[in-house]
């Protein structure tokens, strides 16, 4: 059944719109033909700017100013919200969270999109996992149409590894075999243009998002097939780890091996083939250069 959000292209206000997965939401729903309006702190940065150069209305707003948010609000008819624990901290990334649920439940919003993050619900003691599920109960809570996206280990996190990893090193506490599911923010890009186009089969469900597992050694090898040089995975001990990375990481990094992720990948990939594994990725980002 066709819904009405299929005939009409719907006006999508995109929270974090210049960072990266506002900035992948606001290119898919912008490449789609969908009305974007993009959130920012600095429409002059030229993100911004690239983003209104391919037809989006980019307006300057903060995540804890109700006044501008109230203005970027007006005459939309969907959010994307995506909330910074890092900078803000645990209740100041509650804070912004809540506070964007009520301001699109008072402006009538018809359908919120809000990335939280993988297995937030599972009580994971991880603070940003945390923080966000709080924020997923106060929308649960709320009278809007949602949709909760929780995104895995970011493939995009590699980034800041990149100059370790092209030198032949994959430094990680992980035991070598311990599986790791990691994501594109090109797919939670994807999957929110999807669950704004089909709300009939979207509103009310909450989906972790992951388009790839793969233990370290396994991702040693795929750097390795794309670098077209040897990666080998280098152990730091927990200690080091926790030292230079500092808790909340050494948290986090402990969860994945004892825990971690449980997406479906392969209902994920029925859903949507073209999901990035990490090899596609690496070439999308030209990491082979």
């Amino acid at each position: 059944m066709t819904s009405e959000a299929d005939e009409r292209r719907l006006t999508v206000l995109v929270l974090g719109a210049t960072g990266q997965q506002g900035g992948a939401v606001a290119r898919h729903l912008l490449q789609a033909g969908w009305p974007v309006r993009a959130l920012t702190r600095d429409p002059g940065k030229q993100a911004a700017r690239v983003l209104a150069d391919q037809g989006a209305q980019v307006v300057a707003g903060d995540l804890g100013d109700a006044a501008s948010l109230r203005a970027a609000l007006a005459g939309v008819d969907s959010v994307f919200c995506v909330t910074q624990y890092f900078g803000a901290g645990y209740a100041g990334e509650v804070a912004q969270g809540k506070l964007m649920v009520d301001l699109a439940a008072e402006a009538g919003v018809e359908h919120f999109v809000f990335s939280s993050v993988g297995s937030a619900h599972r009580n994971t003691g991880i603070p940003h996992f945390d923080s966000k599920y709080e924020i997923e109960q106060h929308l649960e809570q709320s009278d809007l149409p949602f949709t909760v996206l929780r995104p895995v280990y970011l493939m995009e996190n590699w980034e800041g590894a990149r100059h370790m990893i092209v030198n032949g090193s994959l430094v990680t506490p992980l035991s070598p075999d311990r599986p790791l599911q990691q994501v594109s923010v090109e797919d939670i890009g994807a999957f929110t243009l999807l669950a704004l186009s089909r709300p009939d089969q979207w509103v009310g469900r909450s989906v972790d998002l992951a388009g790839d597992e793969l233990s370290m050694t396994r991702s040693a090898e795929v750097f390795t097939r794309v670098l077209h040089r040897p990666v080998e995975v280098q152990h730091v001990s927990w200690d080091d780890f926790r030292e230079q990375q500092g808790e909340e990481m050494y948290v986090m990094n402990r969860w994945f091996e004892t825990a971690g992720y449980e997406a479906d990948v392969t209902r994920l990939r029925e859903v949507r083939p073209q999901m990035l594994s990490l090899e596609d990725y690496l070439h999308r980002h030209h990491w082979e250069a």
